[in-house]
Parts: C-alpha cells; structure tokens; sequence
C-alpha cells in the first residue's frame, strides 16, 4: 500500500476541491483507483499502485492551484487535470473506464458496485437526494447498498456518524419475556444490519467505531427527541413503522445529513388495518423533487437464483388473489 498527503488547512479550499456533494472527490477516486480522504486539514491519498498515488497526488495539486486562481473547480477542468496525468476519462474514446457509481469500499479484495440497472439508479438517487426511498424484494441490495454507501461518507470525511435504525415491530409486546438485557433481547431485530456492516468493515473496526458512538445500531424507538446532524441515517424495514413512527423519524435529520428509508411493503408485520408509515410516506412525499424514489425488482435480486423465482411465484399468486377479489366484488354490484 502506497501513501501521500496534501496539506490543506482552508476548509472552503477543501470544499472546493472536493466539490458539491464530493462529485470531484468522487471521480479523482475511480480515475485514478485510490482512496482518498481528508481529517484534520490533512488530505490521504493511498493505493496499491504507487504510480496512480503519485498521479492522484499530482492532480490534486493541479486543482488547489486552479481552484486558487479561479476560486471554482467545474467537472471539466477535473477531466482535463485527471487526463494531463494519463486519467482515462469518460467520453474520451480512449481505454476502459470505471462505473460511475462504483463505491469506494473494498470488500473481499473486489470493490463494491450495483450489479443491475435498478441498483444503479438507487445509488445515483441516495447520492443525489439528502432523503431517499427505497421500496423491492428481500435480496435486491436495498439495504446492502445504502451501508455500503455510507460507509464510504464515513471515511470520506462527509458525514461524522452513521445510524442504522429497524423497528422491532416482529417482537411485539412480547419483548420482555425473551432472556437476556436490553441489548440480547434486541439483537436478533438488529442483526440484518448488523450483517450488512460486517461486509464493509472488519469485526474489531466496527466494534471500536460503536464504542466510540460514531457507528450506532439502534431500534426505532430510541429515536425519538433526537436530531441527527453530520450524520447518515439508514432506516430498514420501513415497512414496519406506523405513520407516527415514520413522521418522528423523518423529522430527525439535521443539517449535512442524509437518509435511506428502505422497506419491502409485501412483507409487513404490523396489526390488520394499521397503515404502513413507508407506504402513507412515500404517497404524500412523492410529488417532492429534493426526494428520491426507487422502486427496485425482483429482477433486481441478488441472492441465489432460486430467490428470485419464489419472490416472483409469490407475486404472481398474491395478483391472482387479488385479481379474483376485485372480481367478486364486482359481481355483487
């Protein structure tokens, strides 16, 4: 692993290289295939390659001048700075040239990326909306992609904490009767996300990250009173909330903070006749440009082949019941 850093104490010179929502930052890293972070007016660059370290470097520097002397950085003069120093950059006819929602997390020795169209639009939505709604079937990265997604800001210096939230509606009021404090009888609610956060860091980092509260993995109900700034925020199984609980929860983000709201609205575990706060939510928000809305597949499950012709086999029989409902109703008028 090869390393360099830049000194760069101008906090609006940083916000400038790095660009709105770290678009700059972003590009830099897939061009040059590096890691690049910032902490403490202090910018890391590291990679396996020495050589794209040394160009990394050498772009960045490029653009702190640039920035300098034009007091803005545009997509354009990051393609030309990147090219200058043997970057392949999109559009130039010329070699192969990285996903443009490739996240920057390594897992396993291969990067994370979205692997169908519908993946590909969910991370473009998370990144480009400060609150974003995910609803699909159990399997199509729903929440896999959005801890993969924050855990790239965490290092990237753009959020300081991330919350990862589930209600624990399945255990209803029989909570208190499972063994165990607080924490065991909410571990088996908490475990998906659990799951998901040991794919992108490894057991002792993240173990260190939730003693230092910069990693939180919580119910639902501890939410509430709280405002969450600098933060990411990731909801699962939305599904489950009812319309008060989701209110509350929406109304917790601070500033510099994003959400992912996820949920698969087929699988819902709350009492007959409660309305889900992730379907009632998305109904009343959805005509709101500055929220994104992605409804993911079963074509875009990722599980084992055979998951997605259950979900689709249960799809089809649900439509038939509903179809043969709709139908019988219809002779009774």
């Amino acid at each position: 692993m090869t390393e360099a850093t830049l000194s760069i104490t101008n906090p609006d010179e940083i916000l400038t290289l790095f660009g709105p929502r770290d678009q700059h930052l972003r590009k830099l890293r897939r061009l040059f295939d590096v890691r690049i972070t910032q902490r403490d007016g202090r910018i890391r660059i590291s990679g396996e390659g020495e050589e794209d370290v040394q160009r990394a470097t050498r772009t960045l520097e490029k653009l702190r001048h640039l920035s300098r002397q034009k007091g803005e950085l545009s997509p354009g003069d990051i393609d030309v700075a990147a090219s200058e120093e043997g970057a392949v950059v999109v559009g130039t006819g010329k070699g192969i040239s990285h996903s443009a929602d490739e996240i920057d997390i390594q897992h396993a020795g291969r990067r994370i990326k979205p692997r169908t169209p519908g993946q590909d639009e969910y991370v473009k939505a998370i990144r480009s909306h400060d609150l974003t709604f995910a609803t699909g079937p159990a399997g199509c990265g729903k929440t896999y992609l959005a801890v993969a997604t924050a855990v790239e800001a965490l290092r990237s210096g753009s959020i300081r904490k991330i919350v990862l939230v589930r209600p624990a509606v399945e255990a209803g009021e029989s909570l208190g009767f499972l063994p165990g404090d607080l924490r065991a009888k909410l571990n088996p609610y908490l475990r998906p996300l659990m799951d998901a956060l040991g794919e992108m860091v490894d057991y002792d980092q993240a173990r260190n990250l939730m003693e230092q509260d910069v990693i939180e993995v919580i119910p639902l109900a501890y939410m509430r009173g709280r405002t969450l700034s600098d933060a990411f925020i990731i909801l699962d199984e939305a599904q489950n909330t009812t319309v008060a609980q989701m209110k509350m929860f929406l109304t917790r983000m601070g500033e510099r903070s994003k959400m992912v709201v996820s949920g698969d609205a087929t699988q819902q575990d709350l009492p007959r006749g409660v309305t889900s706060g992730l379907r009632d939510a998305i109904r009343r928000l959805r005509k709101i440009d500055a929220i994104g809305i992605v409804k993911l597949q079963a074509s875009d499950i990722v599980r084992h082949r055979l998951v997605q012709k259950i979900v689709e086999a249960y799809d089809e029989l649900e439509q038939r019941q509903q179809n043969s409902a709709h139908g019988d109703q219809t002779e009774r008028r």
